[in-house]
């Protein structure tokens, strides 16, 4: 199966574990990921703060390579990357005035053919049948399905999964051999958009995640990733609880189900 693929920054950058995880587990499933040539920032989390125009234009721009490059499904594993792709998709559909002055930005055609797919929308769509087929060791383990604001938000928009109880990552874990536990927090906002700003706040935010994980567990607990961002905020919590001397933390992070497809697959 070949399907493009839009890495972001983020997944050559301090989430390179996740884009190496994703390519291991397309090759193990006969998917050939081919990565757009020529993309550029989708501008998350920045731009939509600064400049409308600005961040419609960049994630613009990488759906009108899509079209050029010949895909009518793009899979994007960042979840902040996925949401600005698919929020810009959404404003230039229902904005036809909006969608000329960003083209006229943009500099390239576009029709608003290609479908936006995050990696779960991608493994239910076409995956999930042959997930237990290709399982080599099952993951058994409990583990805290973390989906967080922009896999889901705005949901008119994204119209993805349930909004306030998600489940899609919760049946592909428990296909895998998990155990997903039933918690409060799988949707709460990490602080990723203050990264650089409020490192604090994000550590703080984040803490709070992890410490609810971590409390609702009877044993060892994972919390699955499907926010790449979040990564940085659990960074920030642990590097503040190391300098404190209170270092809690029980639990192991990883990279949504696709990371620990990764171990399960070889």
């Amino acid at each position: 199966m070949r399907i493009g693929f839009y890495p972001g920054c983020s997944l050559n950058g301090t989430s390179r574990e996740y884009n190496e995880s994703v390519k291991a587990i397309g090759k193990a499933l006969g998917i050939d990921w081919v990565e757009l040539k020529d993309w550029n920032c989708c501008g998350a989390t920045a731009a939509h703060s600064m400049n409308k125009e600005l961040s419609l234009a960049l994630p613009t721009r990488i759906l009108a390579l899509a079209e050029k490059q010949g895909f009518q499904e793009i899979v994007v594993p960042c979840a902040s990357c996925y949401n600005r792709l698919s929020v810009a998709q959404y404003e230039l559909e229902n904005n036809e005035k909006l969608k000329d002055d960003v083209l006229t930005v943009v500099g390239l055609p576009y029709l608003g053919t290609v479908k936006v797919l995050n990696v779960l929308q991608f493994i239910e769509k076409y995956i999930l049948d042959i997930l237990p087929d290709k399982i080599v060791r099952p993951f058994a383990h409990q583990v805290a399905c973390y989906y967080g604001c922009l896999l889901l938000r705005p949901h008119k928009v994204l119209k993805f999964d349930r909004l306030e109880d998600p489940q899609s990552m919760d049946k592909i874990m428990s296909i895998l051999g998990a155990n997903p536990i039933d918690w409060a927090f799988k949707t709460e906002c990490c602080g990723a958009g203050l990264s650089v700003s409020r490192t604090d706040l994000v550590g703080r935010l984040s803490g709070n995640i992890l410490k609810d994980a971590s409390e609702q567990r009877s044993g060892s607990c994972h919390c699955g990733l499907s926010d790449v961002s979040f990564q940085f905020g659990y960074a920030s919590f642990y590097y503040q609880q190391a300098f404190d001397g209170t270092d809690n933390n029980t639990c192991a992070i990883s990279n949504s189900s696709v990371r620990i497809g990764y171990r399960t697959f070889s």
